[in-house]
């Protein structure tokens, strides 16, 4: 039976309000984290969030600030800021155990979120993750020029094929090195799955192979799809997304 989607804002303690959607149902709950300059509108977003609300279970979505229709200046986020406010919604919205749906950016964030959590975290998915893409897919791809004008301005516009060019600040490359996860284990114990496209190319596939070297517990299965691009949203993706999370919430109990 479907359950009733609620919508709603939750104040992250410093007046930014970060909008959520959430399905109630029975848990673990599934947590959807967006990618980079992506919102909780999305396909992979919303998919999910039909098949948990088709199924009775517990699901939320949410945009980082600066995102989708969270309040905030993207400029002003980093990626230790948009954990803070996943973090935030989880302990706002979200009960019990959960598991963590990361896209791109939001792998990164579902790692960092996973290792504050704990004992909470039933299971993870990661698709197309992306954990230290501020300092090996932005900063080594830049110019000595670009570099310099970074550190000199504050800020560096770069050319998206999603859309128009998007601001990249020196508060976002410097933080990022501070959440960096792949040259260290990585803790956690619960079910992971990786999927992720041979064709994306904004991630290489081979970070997957990296994530699930440094995770610590043995349940971590990668999934290679040899013609899949960055975003994963094709009808096949989205099916292998969704048995994937059936699986993980099998996994969990």
């Amino acid at each position: 039976m479907s359950g009733r989607e609620a919508t709603g804002t939750l104040d992250r303690g410093d007046g930014i309000h970060l909008a959520w959607a959430k399905t109630e149902g029975r848990g673990p709950t599934v947590v959807f984290l967006p990618g980079f300059r992506s919102d909780m509108t999305g396909e992979k977003a919303t998919a999910l969030a039909a098949h948990c609300a088709a199924a009775g279970r517990a699901v939320l979505r949410f945009d980082y600030s600066g995102h989708g229709a969270s309040g905030g200046k993207f400029e002003d986020g980093t990626i230790g800021r948009w954990t803070q406010d996943a973090l935030a919604a989880i302990a706002g919205l979200a009960e019990g155990p959960v598991v963590l749906v990361g896209s791109s950016m939001g792998g990164w964030i579902a790692l960092l979120a996973a290792r504050a959590l704990g004992a909470r975290v039933a299971g993870l998915i990661g698709i197309a993750a992306a954990p230290d893409f501020t300092e090996t897919l932005m900063w080594d791809a830049m110019t000595p020029g670009e570099r310099e004008r970074i550190t000199r301005l504050g800020v560096l516009n770069l050319p998206s094929q999603y859309g128009d060019p998007y601001p990249i600040t020196r508060a976002l490359i410097e933080d990022g090195r501070r959440h960096l996860l792949l040259k260290a284990p990585i803790p956690l114990d619960a079910p992971v799955r990786l999927l992720h496209g041979q064709r994306d190319p904004d991630v290489p596939w081979e970070t997957a192979l990296k994530i699930a070297e440094q995770v610590t517990g043995e349940d971590v299965r990668l999934v290679l799809v040899k013609d899949g691009d960055h975003r994963l949203s094709r009808p096949q993706d989205l099916a292998l997304l969704r048995a994937t999370l059936d699986e993980v919430l099998a996994a969990a109990g």
